[in-house]
């Protein structure tokens, strides 16, 4: 099994190859990822599987399938592609789509011999406003037995967590009044989003350490003498479970409710961006797919421990309704150059990370075939998801 995928990778490589470049030549934001999308779609065609295009009613994500029409899991790899406002593929959305895609087909090649069927999902938007978080409520991952993906970095990792997060705006409308001729005729929204953040400093001494509260103010006012009546702030509130987010995310609210009661305006609260659940990595899955990096000539002492910094994924809601693993792959030759930059996008077109591209790739497929070969492995990996910590 392990010559056949490596053989398939081999054969794969330079259309992805291809792929990554012609995706990162062309940066595309969120929900505006026209010419990326149909790029994979494209390819996923040409390989046999079946597209569902603007899927969920989101004009750049698809589902391309493929059944074996014989009995066995249903796998799901993650295919991104947006890019970052300014510096293009500082994530390296390039070459993670060309490796979940590149898994897909790779697995698709050997899945009538074994059984199931794959499916790689076309998702958009992973750096604001998730579609996989659409996909999840929407039902998308309710037919789906596991889902992975593998994302590009400065080493090897393991899967491991992301932080829940709650996108909270807060809108306050008091009174414009001239600031010195008649300020006692003035009710200002500015003072209430001044207290909102006096109080969640003072909140952060109860919260644990591993919880996360930032904001910025969007609306302060137009001029120093007058009174605003209008003033906004925009929040992210973060925590490792979505339990204590939720709890947290409540404090917050009474923050500026409490904020809004002293100034005497009224307020208005809402999500400005879609809500990412933590991520709860299937440590199961995670071994199976380091044993198949370690297979395909990985040495076990260079694929590290989960990553210690971490932001919010929209994966995270993925593995809330499915067993799901997010480990990384090293493109920079071990230099810690970090994401969100220009010079990691650079790592994503030299042969360095296209040799571990494929081996990434390989060890996907590797992971999902014996998966769906083993089916005490799958009741294992699904006992395991049940139990997990949400």
């Amino acid at each position: 099994m392990k010559d056949k995928i490596v053989e398939l990778t081999q054969k794969l490589e330079q259309e992805l190859k291809e792929l990554s470049i012609k995706i990162y030549e062309n940066p595309e934001l969120g929900y505006q990822e026209h010419k990326s999308a149909k790029l994979h779609i494209d390819l996923l065609k040409k390989y046999g599987f079946e597209v569902e295009e603007n899927y969920m009613n989101i004009e750049t994500g698809f589902r391309a399938e493929y059944d074996s029409k014989k009995e066995g899991p249903t796998v799901a790899f993650l295919v991104e592609y947006d890019a970052l406002p300014g510096i293009g593929h500082g994530c390296g959305h390039n070459i993670l789509g060309a490796t979940s895609t590149g898994a897909s087909i790779a697995l698709k090649q050997i899945i009538d011999e074994i059984g199931g069927k794959v499916v790689a999902f076309g998702t958009p938007a992973e750096e604001t406003s998730g579609a996989k978080v659409v996909f999840v409520d929407e039902g998308a991952f309710d037919d789906v037995d596991f889902a992975m993906m593998a994302h590009p970095n400065f080493a090897y990792n393991r899967s491991g967590k992301s932080l829940a997060l709650e996108p909270i705006e807060f809108e306050f409308t008091g009174k414009t009044s001239h600031a010195a001729a008649a300020p006692e005729k003035g009710i200002n929204a500015l003072d209430a989003v001044i207290n909102t953040f006096n109080a969640i400093n003072a909140l952060r001494q109860q919260t644990r350490s591993d919880a996360r509260i930032h904001g910025v103010i969007t609306n302060g006012g137009d001029a120093a003498n007058i009174i605003p009546d209008k003033a906004v702030a925009q929040f992210y509130v973060r925590a490792q479970t979505k339990t204590y987010l939720d709890e947290l995310v409540e404090k917050v609210k009474n923050c500026a409710k409490g904020a809004a009661l002293g100034a005497g305006v009224e307020i208005e609260i809402s999500n400005y961006e879609l809500s990412y659940d933590n991520l709860v990595t299937n440590h199961t899955m995670d071994d199976l797919f380091v044993e198949k990096l370690i297979e395909l000539g990985v040495a076990s002492e260079d694929i590290k421990d989960p990553r210690e910094g971490y932001g919010s994924l929209d994966a995270g809601n993925v593995s809330h309704v499915c067993p799901t693993i997010h480990p990384y792959f090293d493109i920079t030759n071990d230099v810690n150059i970090a994401p969100h930059t220009r010079e990691f996008a650079s790592c994503t077109l030299t042969d360095y990370a296209y040799e571990n591209m494929k081996i990434a790739i390989g060890a996907l497929s590797l992971t999902a075939a014996e998966i769906i070969k083993d089916k005490e492995l799958m009741e294992k990996i699904k006992e395991e998801f049940e139990k997990a910590e949400k």
